[in-house]
């Protein structure tokens, strides 16, 4: 079995490359750690102007004024979007829209350059689960929601990462403690929301997910995004790690919509990417649009 990881976090070569979605293009280190801060939080290090919030037109740490911003433009960037599910509105994403029930929760604690990358699949965990919480993650400004939910008693919180690093080994936990959890508690699973960079990042630079167990994905599954280039096949993305921990820990149901879900807006977006209108509804739609009658 292998120890699988996010393809929205492994590493590419396309991680330096703009998003054809027109979103923002993939940060050197530097623009990173400048993102990692809470908008108007003064710069420590690179350029003062990253990192923060575009309604503030002096820099906080000198005081001088800011030079205007570029209109930002990419491939993509003039492509027509629906504003419910963000993809190209050629192959809208909305009729598919289903729900599901979960004892499990998924709770993502997303970077900051990730919320603008319409390839993100952590979003669409959230269109089937109603429940699904979304954290932007800050280094020096932890959120403070998540912070109270962390310490709530009625929550059962694991942190899905892999076991490839001896320091926190003892911390490392099977799929099985996540059916074990107590009725009178909620499991939840934290995925970390980025580039396999920014994902390693937030790990080691949350003191608050140092007391959570870690829960890594065990599989043989394949990827099946087509979005975005994994540096292996064996690296799945957001969507697709969540739908397997949750087949594995009982949710079938759940697992099940969520993978034709996730399907759907792969093969919608990569229709779009060719201009491609999809005529005949795939399986996994017919099952999507049957589900919500």
């Amino acid at each position: 079995m292998c120890d699988s990881r996010f393809a929205d976090s492994a590493p590419s070569q396309q991680d330096a490359r703009s998003e054809d979605s027109g979103s923002t293009q993939e940060a050197s280190t530097t623009e990173e750690a400048s993102a990692d801060r809470h908008p108007g939080e003064p710069s420590a290090v690179g350029d003062p102007h990253l990192g923060e919030s575009p309604s503030l037109d002096r820099d906080p740490a000198t005081g001088h004024p800011r030079p205007p911003r570029r209109e930002f433009k990419a491939r993509g960037s003039f492509v027509t979007r629906c504003a419910g599910c963000n993809l190209p509105e050629l192959n809208c994403l909305c009729p598919y829209q289903a729900k599901a029930d979960s004892r499990v929760q998924v709770w993502l604690i997303t970077h900051p350059l990730e919320h603008h990358k319409p390839t993100n699949t952590g979003r669409l965990i959230a269109d089937v689960l109603a429940p699904t919480r979304v954290f932007t993650w800050y280094r020096t400004t932890p959120d403070e929601q998540l912070l109270a939910l962390l310490a709530d008693e009625r929550y059962a919180p694991f942190v899905v990462f892999p076991d490839d690093q001896p320091d926190y080994a003892d911390r490392v936990v099977e799929v099985e403690a996540v059916r074990r959890v107590p009725r009178e508690r909620i499991p939840v699973l934290i995925l970390l929301d980025g580039t396999w960079r920014q994902a390693r990042r937030i790990f080691r630079k949350s003191p608050y997910l140092e007391r959570l167990p870690v829960l890594p994905l065990r599989t043989d599954r394949l990827t099946r995004y087509r979005l975005r280039k994994p540096a292996s096949q064996a690296h799945l993305c957001t969507a697709e790690v969540a739908a397997e921990l949750l087949r594995q820990s009982g949710e079938e149901d759940a697992a099940s919509v969520l993978d034709d879900y996730f399907d759907v807006f792969n093969d919608s977006y990569a229709a779009s990417r060719r201009y491609h209108k999809i005529e005949t509804p795939s399986p996994a739609m017919r099952r999507l649009a049957a589900r919500r009658g």
